[in-house]
């Protein structure tokens, strides 16, 4: 922290006149004879650097510097459902063992909530060092401050480096919590992720509208925390082999007191996930009204494929939110993505660019989108798409009028 500190007893009103002056941002006030440095100063020090010498000084805080020697490992939080493990957190544990093999660090798990011992065991095939799980009847159901509580229980046993949370309904909301508990940073959405040799973690991820990647780090802040969209990492092969052990961790049930009490739980409606889909055709702006989103869902459907789209189709009401990939979307990772008529601005391309391969049409040859699609096209999707279909069609022997299962009725407006 610093601050700027007036030294009232060589302030005349000449000093006053001549500060006045000279500050940009017309922060510095003079009354009853004194100077006051109000909100919009913006620490340019010009007041310091050009003022009267000796009247404003520039004083910055020393931070006690954090003894990085006694954080160490990097920890996956486990999320789950009733012990059913989500499968971003393998890939988490895929990214933490690359990180630790940089720095020679341990990957441990926490694993929290309730019968969930079988469950646990099933990460020891994946590689890490170590999992502790906290089993009790009054964690069956996520609530947050006895999770928390949980949390910070592990962390002061631990003293973990680094905890990677993945970006569930569920995370995003217990990362927040635990990075306030302890004082430190939190960066959310994480498209990337890699470490200094000083065991800095350095967050990546868009910024500013996804104009700019961000990297972002907390040097003197422990434990680093970050959460990680499902989809963006790789997770490691699972080997028949079980490897270290399960810590069962106790702790004082009075205090996983709550204000809130869980009632009922009811289970949702399963739906699609295009997040889980193998083949993905996603429709960009260049497509002309609501009626032609048929090109897309006629190609979905022959290629046995889902269908998607960019923000520009959600926000005109052609297409289900849940089917917009980017930032402000979801993040896929198919065996083959085609866009049709994207553009491929970053917030797009920052949800889809890890599939394995990306197949992109677009009349534009600079088109942002060709700069990370595997094959492309340079044509109209108009003369391309039906003459694609076509060639499909024959090749699978399928009847040339097809109603696509995705098709949706047109609004009138």
């Amino acid at each position: 922290m610093a601050e700027l500190v007036v030294h009232q007893e060589k302030v005349t009103k000449e000093v006053a006149d001549e500060l006045i002056k000279i500050c940009p941002f017309n922060a510095i006030k003079y009354e009853d004879g004194e100077i006051e440095i109000d909100a919009a100063c913006k620490m340019c020090k010009i007041c310091v650097k050009k003022g009267p010498k000796g009247v404003i000084e520039y004083v910055k805080e020393e931070t006690p510097r954090i003894n990085k020697s006694i954080w160490k490992g990097i920890t996956v939080y486990v999320d789950h459902i009733k012990g059913r493990i989500h499968p971003v957190t393998f890939e988490l544990i895929g990214k933490a063992k690359e990180l630790a093999s940089k720095v020679n660090y341990p990957v441990y798990c926490i694993f929290i909530g309730y019968q969930i011992l079988e469950s646990a065991e099933e990460l020891l095939h994946y590689g890490v060092d170590g999992v502790f799980i906290y089993d009790y009847k009054e964690l069956e159901h996520f609530r947050i401050e006895p999770y928390t509580v949980v949390f910070e229980d592990f962390i002061n046993n631990i003293k973990p480096s680094i905890i990677l949370v993945g970006a569930t309904p569920i995370g995003r909301s217990l990362a927040p919590r635990v990075a306030a508990r302890f004082k430190t940073g939190l960066t959310a959405d994480c498209t990337s992720l890699d470490i200094k040799k000083n065991s800095d973690l350095v967050q990546i991820r868009p910024a500013f509208g996804g104009n700019i990647m961000a990297q972002i780090m907390t040097p003197n802040s422990r434990p680093q925390l970050a959460t990680v969209r499902y989809k963006v990492m790789n997770a490691p092969e699972r080997e028949e082999k079980a490897f270290n052990k399960i810590t069962v961790c106790s702790m004082d049930v009075k205090k996983f007191k709550s204000d809130i009490e869980v009632l009922k739980v009811t289970q949702k409606e399963q739906e699609e996930n295009i997040e889980e889909a193998e083949i993905i055709v996603v429709a960009g702006r260049a497509i002309k009204t609501q009626q032609d989103m048929s090109l897309a869902y006629e190609l979905a459907e022959v290629l046995g494929g889902n269908f998607a789209g960019t923000r520009p189709l959600i926000e005109a009401g052609w297409i289900d939110p849940r089917r917009q990939i980017g930032l402000s979307g979801r993040t896929v990772k198919p065996k083959l993505i085609i866009t049709l008529g994207v553009s491929g601005a970053v917030q797009f391309t920052a949800g889809m660019k890890s599939a394995d391969y990306i197949f992109a049409i677009n009349k534009d040859p600079k088109a942002a989108i060709f700069s990370v699609a595997h094959y492309g096209i340079i044509g109209d999707i108009y003369e391309i798409i039906p003459k694609l279909l076509k060639k499909i069609k024959d090749a699978k022997g399928l009847p040339e009028e097809i109603l696509p299962k995705y098709a949706v009725p047109v609004s009138e407006n």
